[in-house]
Protein backbone atom coordinates (compact mmCIF):
# COMPACT_ATOMS: atom_id res chain seq x y z
CA UNK A 1 0.00 0.00 0.00
CA UNK A 2 1.31 3.54 -1.64
CA UNK A 3 2.44 5.55 1.88
CA UNK A 4 0.65 8.89 2.12
CA UNK A 5 2.11 11.95 1.21
CA UNK A 6 1.66 15.42 1.81
CA UNK A 7 3.55 18.35 -0.40
CA UNK A 8 5.10 21.08 1.45
CA UNK A 9 6.58 24.48 -0.12
CA UNK A 10 9.76 25.60 0.93
CA UNK A 11 11.45 28.73 -0.24
CA UNK A 12 9.01 28.63 -3.56
CA UNK A 13 9.76 24.72 -3.91
CA UNK A 14 7.65 21.95 -3.91
CA UNK A 15 8.35 19.09 -1.62
CA UNK A 16 6.70 15.79 -0.55
CA UNK A 17 7.04 14.22 2.44
CA UNK A 18 5.50 11.22 4.06
CA UNK A 19 2.57 12.08 5.88
CA UNK A 20 3.33 12.70 10.34
CA UNK A 21 6.92 13.26 9.85
CA UNK A 22 8.51 15.48 12.50
CA UNK A 23 9.05 19.31 11.64
CA UNK A 24 12.56 18.32 13.23
CA UNK A 25 13.17 15.87 10.49
CA UNK A 26 12.74 18.68 7.78
CA UNK A 27 15.19 21.08 9.69
CA UNK A 28 17.71 18.85 9.53
CA UNK A 29 17.77 18.29 6.19
CA UNK A 30 17.42 22.51 5.45
CA UNK A 31 19.86 23.52 8.45
CA UNK A 32 23.04 23.75 6.32
CA UNK A 33 21.68 26.41 4.22
CA UNK A 34 20.65 28.73 6.81
CA UNK A 35 23.15 30.92 8.49
CA UNK A 36 21.41 30.72 12.08
CA UNK A 37 19.90 27.50 14.00
CA UNK A 38 16.33 27.22 13.24
CA UNK A 39 14.55 27.44 16.28
CA UNK A 40 10.73 27.02 14.83
CA UNK A 41 8.47 26.50 12.08
CA UNK A 42 5.83 28.44 10.81
CA UNK A 43 3.33 26.00 9.36
CA UNK A 44 0.67 27.74 6.98
CA UNK A 45 1.21 31.26 9.16
CA UNK A 46 1.17 29.71 12.26
CA UNK A 47 4.23 28.83 14.61
CA UNK A 48 5.16 25.69 15.55
CA UNK A 49 7.61 23.94 17.79
CA UNK A 50 10.09 21.47 15.71
CA UNK A 51 8.92 18.13 17.93
CA UNK A 52 5.71 18.33 16.29
CA UNK A 53 4.21 16.24 13.47
CA UNK A 54 3.42 17.28 9.66
CA UNK A 55 -0.30 15.71 8.37
CA UNK A 56 -1.56 18.86 5.96
CA UNK A 57 -0.17 19.99 2.88
CA UNK A 58 1.50 23.73 3.33
CA UNK A 59 3.53 26.37 3.15
CA UNK A 60 6.94 26.19 5.68
CA UNK A 61 8.92 28.69 6.77
CA UNK A 62 12.09 28.74 8.96
CA UNK A 63 11.88 30.75 11.84
CA UNK A 64 15.91 31.22 13.05
CA UNK A 65 17.46 32.16 16.39
CA UNK A 66 18.03 35.81 14.70
CA UNK A 67 14.22 36.16 14.14
CA UNK A 68 12.64 38.16 17.03
CA UNK A 69 10.32 34.97 18.34
CA UNK A 70 13.22 32.60 17.99
CA UNK A 71 15.72 34.19 19.40
CA UNK A 72 13.08 34.69 22.26
CA UNK A 73 12.48 31.14 22.53
CA UNK A 74 16.75 31.08 22.95
CA UNK A 75 16.21 32.82 25.64
CA UNK A 76 13.28 31.09 27.29
CA UNK A 77 14.65 27.84 26.61
CA UNK A 78 18.36 28.86 28.14
CA UNK A 79 16.16 29.96 31.35
CA UNK A 80 14.57 27.13 31.85
CA UNK A 81 18.05 25.18 31.40
CA UNK A 82 19.21 27.48 34.36
CA UNK A 83 16.15 26.57 36.38
CA UNK A 84 17.31 22.87 36.02
CA UNK A 85 21.02 23.38 36.70
CA UNK A 86 20.11 25.30 39.75
CA UNK A 87 18.06 22.78 41.55
CA UNK A 88 20.74 20.18 40.43
CA UNK A 89 23.55 21.50 41.95
CA UNK A 90 21.18 22.71 45.27
CA UNK A 91 18.61 20.51 45.53
CA UNK A 92 14.89 21.14 45.46
CA UNK A 93 14.29 21.49 49.48
CA UNK A 94 17.67 23.73 49.61
CA UNK A 95 16.21 25.89 47.20
CA UNK A 96 13.01 27.88 48.31
CA UNK A 97 12.33 30.92 45.60
CA UNK A 98 14.57 31.30 42.12
CA UNK A 99 13.06 35.03 40.61
CA UNK A 100 13.84 35.95 37.38
CA UNK A 101 13.01 39.88 37.70
CA UNK A 102 13.90 41.79 34.73
CA UNK A 103 16.18 42.09 31.74
CA UNK A 104 19.22 44.26 32.73
CA UNK A 105 21.44 44.58 29.29
CA UNK A 106 21.58 41.47 26.85
CA UNK A 107 20.56 39.03 29.94
CA UNK A 108 18.22 38.48 33.11
CA UNK A 109 18.71 39.24 36.18
CA UNK A 110 17.89 36.49 38.83
CA UNK A 111 17.99 36.62 43.03
CA UNK A 112 17.76 33.24 44.82
CA UNK A 113 16.40 32.37 48.26
CA UNK A 114 17.39 29.37 50.23
CA UNK A 115 20.54 27.67 51.65
CA UNK A 116 22.76 29.09 49.10
CA UNK A 117 25.66 30.84 49.47
CA UNK A 118 25.70 33.02 46.09
CA UNK A 119 29.26 33.50 44.96
CA UNK A 120 31.64 32.77 42.40
CA UNK A 121 32.48 29.08 43.35
CA UNK A 122 28.65 28.38 43.41
CA UNK A 123 28.25 30.33 40.17
CA UNK A 124 30.54 28.18 38.14
CA UNK A 125 29.45 25.47 39.30
CA UNK A 126 25.43 26.17 38.08
CA UNK A 127 27.64 26.75 34.76
CA UNK A 128 29.37 23.42 33.90
CA UNK A 129 26.38 21.93 35.06
CA UNK A 130 24.33 24.14 32.44
CA UNK A 131 26.75 22.94 30.10
CA UNK A 132 26.44 19.42 30.96
CA UNK A 133 22.65 19.88 30.40
CA UNK A 134 23.30 21.52 26.85
CA UNK A 135 25.68 18.58 25.85
CA UNK A 136 23.31 16.16 27.07
CA UNK A 137 21.13 17.03 24.17
CA UNK A 138 17.72 16.52 26.64
CA UNK A 139 14.65 17.48 24.82
CA UNK A 140 12.12 19.85 25.83
CA UNK A 141 8.93 17.88 26.09
CA UNK A 142 5.55 20.00 26.40
CA UNK A 143 1.96 17.59 27.32
CA UNK A 144 -1.14 19.33 28.32
CA UNK A 145 -2.40 18.88 31.79
CA UNK A 146 -5.90 19.88 32.88
CA UNK A 147 -5.54 23.30 34.39
CA UNK A 148 -6.47 21.57 38.19
CA UNK A 149 -4.00 19.08 38.12
CA UNK A 150 -1.10 21.90 37.31
CA UNK A 151 -2.01 23.70 40.02
CA UNK A 152 -1.83 20.64 42.32
CA UNK A 153 1.39 19.96 40.70
CA UNK A 154 2.79 23.39 41.43
CA UNK A 155 1.31 23.17 44.98
CA UNK A 156 3.31 20.31 45.82
CA UNK A 157 6.21 22.24 44.14
CA UNK A 158 5.77 25.14 46.15
CA UNK A 159 5.47 27.32 43.71
CA UNK A 160 2.41 29.55 45.10
CA UNK A 161 3.00 32.02 42.11
CA UNK A 162 2.02 29.45 39.59
CA UNK A 163 -1.17 28.44 41.91
CA UNK A 164 -2.12 32.08 41.94
CA UNK A 165 -1.98 31.90 38.31
CA UNK A 166 -3.72 29.29 36.90
CA UNK A 167 -6.12 29.67 39.61
CA UNK A 168 -8.01 32.23 37.27
CA UNK A 169 -7.38 30.44 34.34
CA UNK A 170 -10.71 29.82 32.14
CA UNK A 171 -8.80 27.45 29.88
CA UNK A 172 -9.58 23.65 31.23
CA UNK A 173 -5.88 23.14 30.41
CA UNK A 174 -2.48 23.93 30.43
CA UNK A 175 0.58 23.15 28.91
CA UNK A 176 3.68 22.15 30.94
CA UNK A 177 7.30 21.49 30.08
CA UNK A 178 9.85 18.93 31.13
CA UNK A 179 13.42 18.90 31.01
CA UNK A 180 14.41 15.64 32.54
CA UNK A 181 12.79 15.38 36.08
CA UNK A 182 12.48 19.12 36.42
CA UNK A 183 9.11 20.27 35.28
CA UNK A 184 8.01 24.18 34.81
CA UNK A 185 5.43 26.18 33.39
CA UNK A 186 6.29 28.78 30.81
CA UNK A 187 4.61 31.57 28.59
CA UNK A 188 5.97 30.92 24.93
CA UNK A 189 7.38 28.08 23.01
CA UNK A 190 10.98 26.78 23.70
CA UNK A 191 13.39 24.69 21.47
CA UNK A 192 14.17 21.14 20.78
CA UNK A 193 16.58 20.01 22.46
CA UNK A 194 18.92 21.48 25.19
CA UNK A 195 21.94 21.15 22.73
CA UNK A 196 20.39 24.50 20.54
CA UNK A 197 21.47 26.85 23.58
CA UNK A 198 24.87 26.22 23.75
CA UNK A 199 26.06 30.60 24.21
CA UNK A 200 25.30 32.10 28.16
CA UNK A 201 27.53 33.09 30.98
CA UNK A 202 26.59 33.57 34.49
CA UNK A 203 27.78 36.69 36.39
CA UNK A 204 27.27 37.97 39.63
CA UNK A 205 25.68 41.23 40.12
CA UNK A 206 24.13 43.46 43.46
CA UNK A 207 22.18 41.02 45.41
CA UNK A 208 21.58 38.22 42.77
CA UNK A 209 23.34 37.25 39.01
CA UNK A 210 22.81 37.92 35.64
CA UNK A 211 21.98 35.68 33.17
CA UNK A 212 23.87 36.43 29.97
CA UNK A 213 22.48 35.70 26.70
CA UNK A 214 23.44 36.92 22.90
CA UNK A 215 21.98 39.51 21.32
CA UNK A 216 19.53 38.97 18.41
CA UNK A 217 21.88 40.52 15.69
CA UNK A 218 24.95 38.22 16.96
CA UNK A 219 23.05 35.35 18.23
CA UNK A 220 26.21 32.75 18.36
CA UNK A 221 27.92 35.59 20.66
CA UNK A 222 27.79 36.15 24.28
CA UNK A 223 28.31 39.59 25.00
CA UNK A 224 30.31 41.22 27.54
CA UNK A 225 28.32 42.08 30.48
CA UNK A 226 27.77 45.65 30.84
CA UNK A 227 26.04 47.23 34.10
CA UNK A 228 23.83 50.03 33.95
CA UNK A 229 23.23 51.05 37.55
CA UNK A 230 20.95 53.68 37.27
CA UNK A 231 18.31 52.05 35.68
CA UNK A 232 18.85 48.92 37.64
CA UNK A 233 18.27 51.25 40.98
CA UNK A 234 14.90 52.33 39.36
CA UNK A 235 13.76 48.86 38.65
CA UNK A 236 14.33 47.03 42.23
CA UNK A 237 13.14 50.14 44.05
CA UNK A 238 9.85 49.70 41.70
CA UNK A 239 10.00 46.06 42.57
CA UNK A 240 10.46 46.59 45.89
CA UNK A 241 7.38 48.68 45.96
CA UNK A 242 5.47 45.80 44.32
CA UNK A 243 6.50 43.22 47.13
CA UNK A 244 5.32 45.99 49.92
CA UNK A 245 1.83 45.81 48.38
CA UNK A 246 2.23 41.91 47.88
CA UNK A 247 1.80 42.69 43.90
CA UNK A 248 4.74 41.16 42.51
CA UNK A 249 3.16 38.87 39.94
CA UNK A 250 -0.15 38.62 37.44
CA UNK A 251 -2.03 36.18 40.29
CA UNK A 252 -1.24 38.43 43.16
CA UNK A 253 -2.83 41.23 41.00
CA UNK A 254 -5.95 39.04 40.08
CA UNK A 255 -6.36 37.92 43.90
CA UNK A 256 -5.81 41.98 44.95
CA UNK A 257 -8.61 42.67 42.30
CA UNK A 258 -10.58 39.96 43.15
CA UNK A 259 -10.75 40.29 47.16
CA UNK A 260 -9.99 44.14 47.49
CA UNK A 261 -11.10 46.00 44.37
CA UNK A 262 -8.72 47.72 42.07
CA UNK A 263 -9.40 51.63 43.61
CA UNK A 264 -6.58 51.00 46.68
CA UNK A 265 -4.39 49.82 44.31
CA UNK A 266 -4.44 52.74 41.71
CA UNK A 267 -4.62 55.66 44.48
CA UNK A 268 -1.30 54.18 45.87
CA UNK A 269 0.50 54.07 42.59
CA UNK A 270 -0.75 57.13 41.59
CA UNK A 271 0.47 59.03 44.57
CA UNK A 272 4.07 57.14 44.75
CA UNK A 273 4.46 58.83 41.61
CA UNK A 274 3.31 62.32 42.17
CA UNK A 275 5.42 61.61 45.30
CA UNK A 276 8.71 60.68 42.87
CA UNK A 277 7.62 63.61 40.50
CA UNK A 278 7.85 65.95 43.65
CA UNK A 279 11.25 64.85 44.47
CA UNK A 280 12.00 65.44 41.04
CA UNK A 281 11.07 68.97 41.25
CA UNK A 282 12.79 69.28 44.45
CA UNK A 283 15.95 68.28 42.92
CA UNK A 284 15.69 70.78 39.84
CA UNK A 285 15.41 73.39 42.24
CA UNK A 286 18.03 72.34 44.64
CA UNK A 287 20.32 71.74 41.59
CA UNK A 288 20.35 75.84 40.85
CA UNK A 289 20.37 77.88 37.52
CA UNK A 290 18.28 75.42 35.23
CA UNK A 291 16.51 76.45 32.47
CA UNK A 292 16.29 73.36 30.17
CA UNK A 293 14.25 70.50 31.92
CA UNK A 294 15.18 67.83 29.05
CA UNK A 295 12.98 64.67 29.29
CA UNK A 296 13.56 61.64 27.12
CA UNK A 297 12.38 57.98 26.86
CA UNK A 298 11.07 55.72 24.60
CA UNK A 299 7.61 55.39 22.86
CA UNK A 300 4.93 55.63 25.22
CA UNK A 301 6.37 55.76 28.06
CA UNK A 302 4.18 59.24 29.01
CA UNK A 303 6.51 61.66 28.66
CA UNK A 304 3.84 64.02 27.84
CA UNK A 305 1.90 64.01 30.51
CA UNK A 306 4.98 63.42 32.41
CA UNK A 307 6.38 66.75 31.28
CA UNK A 308 2.49 68.09 32.53
CA UNK A 309 2.75 67.25 35.94
CA UNK A 310 6.58 67.91 36.57
CA UNK A 311 5.35 71.08 35.18
CA UNK A 312 2.83 71.68 37.77
CA UNK A 313 4.95 70.35 40.61
CA UNK A 314 7.88 72.78 39.19
CA UNK A 315 4.83 75.24 39.57
CA UNK A 316 4.43 74.84 42.85
CA UNK A 317 8.16 75.90 44.37
CA UNK A 318 7.75 79.12 42.43
CA UNK A 319 9.13 78.56 39.14
CA UNK A 320 7.36 79.11 35.63
CA UNK A 321 7.70 76.06 33.58
CA UNK A 322 6.63 75.88 29.59
CA UNK A 323 6.75 72.88 27.74
CA UNK A 324 8.39 72.04 24.32
CA UNK A 325 7.82 69.30 22.92
CA UNK A 326 10.67 68.40 20.22
CA UNK A 327 8.46 66.65 17.35
CA UNK A 328 7.39 70.42 16.70
CA UNK A 329 10.89 70.61 15.32
CA UNK A 330 10.27 68.12 12.67
CA UNK A 331 11.95 68.86 9.47
CA UNK A 332 9.22 69.33 7.06
CA UNK A 333 7.77 65.22 5.70
CA UNK A 334 9.37 65.20 2.47
CA UNK A 335 12.57 66.32 3.64
CA UNK A 336 12.40 63.16 6.36
CA UNK A 337 15.46 61.11 6.20
CA UNK A 338 14.79 56.97 4.47
CA UNK A 339 15.44 54.16 6.67
CA UNK A 340 17.32 50.67 5.06
CA UNK A 341 14.03 50.00 3.99
CA UNK A 342 13.26 53.12 2.43
CA UNK A 343 10.61 54.44 4.66
CA UNK A 344 10.96 58.01 6.46
CA UNK A 345 12.58 57.71 9.05
CA UNK A 346 10.68 59.50 12.36
CA UNK A 347 13.31 58.26 14.93
CA UNK A 348 16.62 59.53 13.44
CA UNK A 349 17.95 62.86 15.14
CA UNK A 350 18.41 64.01 11.15
CA UNK A 351 14.41 64.51 11.53
CA UNK A 352 14.56 67.35 13.69
CA UNK A 353 15.66 70.58 12.15
CA UNK A 354 18.50 70.87 15.53
CA UNK A 355 20.06 73.86 13.97
CA UNK A 356 16.62 75.75 14.36
CA UNK A 357 15.85 73.79 17.90
CA UNK A 358 19.75 75.38 19.01
CA UNK A 359 19.16 79.12 17.53
CA UNK A 360 15.72 79.03 19.12
CA UNK A 361 16.72 77.86 22.51
CA UNK A 362 20.06 79.53 22.67
CA UNK A 363 17.85 82.77 21.99
CA UNK A 364 15.60 82.50 24.57
CA UNK A 365 18.62 81.73 26.74
CA UNK A 366 19.82 85.01 25.86
CA UNK A 367 16.41 86.77 27.04
CA UNK A 368 15.47 87.29 23.32
CA UNK A 369 11.50 87.18 22.08
CA UNK A 370 11.08 84.07 19.66
CA UNK A 371 8.34 82.79 18.17
CA UNK A 372 8.42 78.88 18.14
CA UNK A 373 7.19 76.48 15.71
CA UNK A 374 4.39 73.87 15.75
CA UNK A 375 4.49 70.86 13.34
CA UNK A 376 1.53 70.25 11.03
CA UNK A 377 0.84 66.61 11.49
CA UNK A 378 -1.63 66.53 8.63
CA UNK A 379 0.16 68.50 6.54
CA UNK A 380 3.59 67.20 7.25
CA UNK A 381 5.17 70.60 7.50
CA UNK A 382 5.99 73.34 10.57
CA UNK A 383 3.75 76.54 11.12
CA UNK A 384 4.22 79.62 13.00
CA UNK A 385 1.12 80.77 14.50
CA UNK A 386 2.13 83.66 16.90
CA UNK A 387 3.26 81.50 19.61
CA UNK A 388 6.09 83.75 21.00
CA UNK A 389 8.09 83.54 23.95
CA UNK A 390 10.70 85.40 26.16
CA UNK A 391 12.27 83.65 29.37
CA UNK A 392 12.17 85.91 32.67
CA UNK A 393 14.00 84.81 35.40
CA UNK A 394 11.66 81.95 37.03
CA UNK A 395 11.28 80.83 33.86
CA UNK A 396 11.94 76.92 33.05
CA UNK A 397 11.29 75.11 29.91
CA UNK A 398 9.94 71.49 29.82
CA UNK A 399 11.44 70.21 27.12
CA UNK A 400 10.45 66.36 26.08
CA UNK A 401 11.43 63.90 22.74
CA UNK A 402 13.07 60.95 22.09
CA UNK A 403 16.68 62.45 21.82
CA UNK A 404 16.39 64.90 24.66
CA UNK A 405 19.24 62.53 26.36
CA UNK A 406 21.45 63.14 23.31
CA UNK A 407 23.39 65.90 23.58
CA UNK A 408 23.79 66.49 19.76
CA UNK A 409 20.22 67.70 20.19
CA UNK A 410 21.06 70.71 22.03
CA UNK A 411 24.93 71.16 21.53
CA UNK A 412 24.35 74.59 21.85
CA UNK A 413 23.44 75.41 25.25
CA UNK A 414 25.67 75.14 28.32
CA UNK A 415 25.67 71.50 30.20
CA UNK A 416 25.18 73.41 33.37
CA UNK A 417 21.88 74.69 31.95
CA UNK A 418 20.30 71.36 31.34
CA UNK A 419 18.73 68.75 33.88
CA UNK A 420 18.50 65.61 32.12
CA UNK A 421 15.36 62.91 32.65
CA UNK A 422 15.02 59.20 31.43
CA UNK A 423 11.58 57.99 31.59
CA UNK A 424 10.09 54.92 30.61
CA UNK A 425 7.51 52.13 31.36
CA UNK A 426 9.66 49.50 33.25
CA UNK A 427 7.22 47.05 34.11
CA UNK A 428 7.47 45.27 36.96
CA UNK A 429 4.68 42.93 36.99
CA UNK A 430 5.84 39.51 36.02
CA UNK A 431 3.33 36.75 34.89
CA UNK A 432 5.00 34.50 37.55
CA UNK A 433 8.34 33.99 39.22
CA UNK A 434 10.18 32.33 36.29
CA UNK A 435 7.93 34.33 33.40
CA UNK A 436 8.63 38.36 33.15
CA UNK A 437 6.36 40.67 31.36
CA UNK A 438 8.64 42.11 28.91
CA UNK A 439 8.89 46.26 29.03
CA UNK A 440 8.32 46.60 25.24
CA UNK A 441 5.08 44.49 25.50
CA UNK A 442 3.77 47.06 27.81
CA UNK A 443 4.67 50.11 25.55
CA UNK A 444 3.04 47.98 22.71
CA UNK A 445 -0.18 47.81 24.33
CA UNK A 446 -0.28 51.15 25.36
CA UNK A 447 0.03 52.58 21.63
CA UNK A 448 -1.70 50.28 20.21
CA UNK A 449 -4.49 51.90 22.73
CA UNK A 450 -3.50 55.26 22.37
CA UNK A 451 -2.97 55.39 18.43
CA UNK A 452 -6.74 53.66 17.81
CA UNK A 453 -7.85 56.38 19.28
CA UNK A 454 -6.09 59.63 18.91
CA UNK A 455 -4.95 59.12 15.07
CA UNK A 456 -7.48 56.66 14.07
CA UNK A 457 -4.66 53.89 13.45
CA UNK A 458 -5.42 50.19 13.66
CA UNK A 459 -3.36 48.20 15.68
CA UNK A 460 -2.94 46.10 12.61
CA UNK A 461 -1.11 49.24 11.30
CA UNK A 462 0.34 49.83 14.88
CA UNK A 463 2.02 46.59 15.48
CA UNK A 464 3.35 46.58 11.59
CA UNK A 465 5.40 49.89 12.23
CA UNK A 466 6.86 48.56 15.99
CA UNK A 467 9.85 46.59 14.75
CA UNK A 468 10.94 50.16 13.11
CA UNK A 469 10.24 51.94 16.39
CA UNK A 470 12.05 49.50 18.46
CA UNK A 471 15.41 50.00 16.18
CA UNK A 472 14.85 53.66 16.39
CA UNK A 473 14.88 53.10 20.26
CA UNK A 474 18.20 51.08 20.13
CA UNK A 475 19.64 53.59 18.34
CA UNK A 476 18.43 56.68 19.05
CA UNK A 477 17.24 56.14 23.03
CA UNK A 478 18.93 53.52 25.09
CA UNK A 479 22.12 54.14 24.31
CA UNK A 480 21.81 57.78 26.49
CA UNK A 481 19.72 56.39 29.16
CA UNK A 482 22.82 56.50 31.93
CA UNK A 483 23.53 60.01 31.31
CA UNK A 484 20.41 61.03 32.80
CA UNK A 485 20.35 63.06 36.13
CA UNK A 486 17.45 61.10 37.13
CA UNK A 487 15.24 58.50 36.26
CA UNK A 488 11.63 57.64 36.41
CA UNK A 489 9.85 54.50 35.95
CA UNK A 490 5.79 55.15 34.19
CA UNK A 491 4.56 51.82 34.57
CA UNK A 492 1.50 51.37 36.72
CA UNK A 493 0.97 48.13 38.61
CA UNK A 494 -2.58 47.90 37.58
CA UNK A 495 -2.34 49.29 34.05
CA UNK A 496 -2.39 46.18 31.91
CA UNK A 497 -5.60 44.84 33.77
CA UNK A 498 -7.33 48.57 32.50
CA UNK A 499 -5.40 48.44 29.27
CA UNK A 500 -6.94 44.91 28.77
CA UNK A 501 -10.35 46.43 28.32
CA UNK A 502 -9.24 48.50 25.55
CA UNK A 503 -6.83 46.77 23.64
CA UNK A 504 -8.73 43.00 23.11
CA UNK A 505 -11.08 44.59 20.94
CA UNK A 506 -8.81 46.27 18.34
CA UNK A 507 -6.65 43.26 18.55
CA UNK A 508 -9.50 40.71 17.65
CA UNK A 509 -10.09 42.98 14.82
CA UNK A 510 -6.81 42.13 13.04
CA UNK A 511 -7.45 39.86 10.15
CA UNK A 512 -6.24 36.05 10.56
CA UNK A 513 -4.67 36.21 7.03
CA UNK A 514 -2.33 39.26 7.78
CA UNK A 515 1.20 39.16 8.96
CA UNK A 516 0.98 40.78 12.31
CA UNK A 517 -2.39 38.42 13.56
CA UNK A 518 0.70 36.12 15.05
CA UNK A 519 1.69 39.10 17.28
CA UNK A 520 -2.20 39.65 17.85
CA UNK A 521 -2.59 36.44 18.94
CA UNK A 522 0.18 36.16 21.01
CA UNK A 523 -0.93 39.33 22.95
CA UNK A 524 -4.66 38.16 23.23
CA UNK A 525 -3.05 35.04 24.84
CA UNK A 526 -1.09 37.32 27.34
CA UNK A 527 -4.10 39.19 28.23
CA UNK A 528 -6.08 35.53 29.22
CA UNK A 529 -4.09 35.86 32.21
CA UNK A 530 -5.48 39.06 33.64
CA UNK A 531 -8.81 39.80 35.14
CA UNK A 532 -9.82 43.18 33.68
CA UNK A 533 -10.77 46.13 35.90
CA UNK A 534 -12.84 49.51 34.25
CA UNK A 535 -11.17 52.73 34.21
CA UNK A 536 -13.11 54.61 36.38
CA UNK A 537 -10.97 54.46 39.29
CA UNK A 538 -7.64 56.74 37.19
CA UNK A 539 -7.95 59.72 37.30
CA UNK A 540 -7.82 62.11 35.31
CA UNK A 541 -4.30 63.42 35.34
CA UNK A 542 -2.38 59.63 35.18
CA UNK A 543 -0.19 59.07 32.94
CA UNK A 544 -2.50 56.17 31.66
CA UNK A 545 -4.66 58.89 31.00
CA UNK A 546 -2.57 59.51 27.77
CA UNK A 547 -3.63 56.29 26.28
CA UNK A 548 -6.98 55.55 27.28
CA UNK A 549 -8.34 59.07 27.04
CA UNK A 550 -10.24 61.77 29.28
CA UNK A 551 -6.95 63.57 31.05
CA UNK A 552 -7.39 66.65 31.99
CA UNK A 553 -4.43 67.75 30.17
CA UNK A 554 -3.92 68.36 26.27
CA UNK A 555 -2.40 64.75 25.04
Amino acid sequence: MDLKTVKVTIDGELREYPDGICYIDIVREYQTTQKQTIMLVMVNGKLRELHKHLHKDCELEFVTVADEVGHKTYKRSACMILMKALYDVVGRKNLDQVMLHFSIGSGYYFTLKGKVKLDEEFLEQVKERMQEIVRARIPFYKKSVRTDDAIEIFRQQRMQDKVDLFEFRRVSRVNLYSLGDYQDYYYGFMAYDTGYIPYFDLFLYDQGFVLQLPDREAPDVVPPFVASPKIFRVQMGTEEWADMMNISTVGELNQTIVREGIEHVVLMQEALQESKMADIAQQILQSGHKKFIMIAGPSSSGKTTFSHRLSIQLAVHGLRPHTIAVDNYFVNREDTPLDEFGKRNYECLEAIDVELFNRDMKDLLDGKRVELPEFNFKTGHREYRGNYMKLGRDDVLVIEGIHGLNDRLSYALPQESKFRIYISALTQLNVDEHNRIPTTDGRLIRRIVRDARTRGTSARETIAMWPSVRRGEEENIFPFQEGADVMFNSALIYELACLKVYAEPLLFGIPRDTPEYLEAKRLLKFFDYFIGVPSEAVPKNSILREFIGESCFNV
